[in-house]
């Protein structure tokens, strides 16, 4: 028989401190949120902006990198235009990061105080297919409140989303979106649980505006210059024929949302060729990119532009 092997006292000691300190944060968190939540939308704005000078102009984290995108998209602009957009887009990150702590708080009766949605008829007369729908989006505004309001209004909606290594921030992450009813698929089991969502005719998120190399991933132009994108949002709606509806969700001054659907993008529009499948992949998923595009010239100053859009892409 194998000897039992007791912990050690300084392993008892850190399991102890786990144990308290997990609920203390727990309800550390649930106090500033609701401090936060319950602060006049003005002044969670300006916290925001706060956190966003901090960043840019104090700590300078990626600031070269969201320049240097910026200069990448908008290649006619000065140098002073292009630090503008980046400093306004760390600032809109920064107003994100306050806005996390009213999810608890986010209730339906809220959603006409905080959203205005624009073209909801596009996203229901897709529905009506019966085919469930792709709902394309990107990381501008505050795309995870959107997706938080849409549950909220009785949406089901699923988000593809890498989890995080550590468990107790991925309870507080998921956990404050799932109560809403978001429900969430791992990239790594992504294909089954996409087609069921879509076979029960709900709605499955794809975040398209992130740099995917192969083999997940195929060449795309973004602003013209050469760079990856997924090709899973292509692949589903090749295989389902689910339509694909742009949304996207943007700021306005007074700290309120709108949230955007567009009409969906049929599959192999009219004017494009039919060809061998993997073509028509590479060649939907370079119109999908085109909409991305079109979209971050509508708000620059809300899009994440310290993300590496423009990696190399190597076969």
């Amino acid at each position: 028989m194998t000897p039992s092997i007791k912990p050690s006292p300084e392993q008892n000691a850190k399991t102890s401190l786990a144990t308290f300190l997990k609920p203390a944060i727990g309800l550390l968190a649930k106090a500033v949120a609701f401090i936060v939540s319950h602060l006049p939308r003005s002044i969670q704005m300006a916290m925001g902006s706060l956190i966003g000078f901090l960043w840019f102009d104090v700590l300078r984290i990626r600031r070269k990198v969201a320049i240097d995108n910026v200069g990448i998209a908008y290649p006619e602009k000065s140098a002073q235009e292009r630090t503008s957009i980046a400093r306004a887009s760390l600032a809109s990150m920064g107003r994100t990061l306050i806005e996390y702590f009213t999810f608890p708080f986010l209730t339906r009766d809220r959603i006409n105080e905080i959203f205005e949605l624009v073209g909801e008829e596009n996203l229901q007369a897709a529905l009506k297919e019966g085919k469930g729908v792709i709902m394309m989006t990107l990381h501008l505004g505050n795309g995870d409140l959107a997706v938080a309001g849409l549950s909220r209004l009785g949406y089901k909606m699923h988000l593809i989303s890498k989890e995080f290594k550590a468990r107790w921030l991925n309870d507080l992450w998921f956990g404050m979106r799932q109560r809403h009813g978001t429900r969430f698929i791992a990239p790594e089991k992504s294909s089954f649980d996409i087609l069921r969502a879509l076979k029960k005719n709900e709605i499955v998120v794809f975040v398209l505006d992130q740099f995917m190399g192969p083999p997940i991933g195929v060449r795309t132009k973004f602003f013209g210059r050469e760079t990856g994108t997924a090709m899973g949002c292509a692949l589903m709606a090749d295989r389902t024929h689910a339509p694909v509806v742009p949304s996207y969700t943007y700021r306005k001054s007074d700290g309120r949302h709108v949230m955007v659907f567009e009409r969906a993008i049929p599959w192999i529009p009219e004017g494009l060729d039919h060809g061998p499948r993997d073509q028509n992949i590479a060649a939907m998923t370079q119109i999908y990119t085109d909409k991305i595009e079109a979209i971050v010239r509508k708000h620059p100053g809300q899009w994440m532009w310290i993300h590496r859009r423009w990696k190399e892409f190597r076969d």
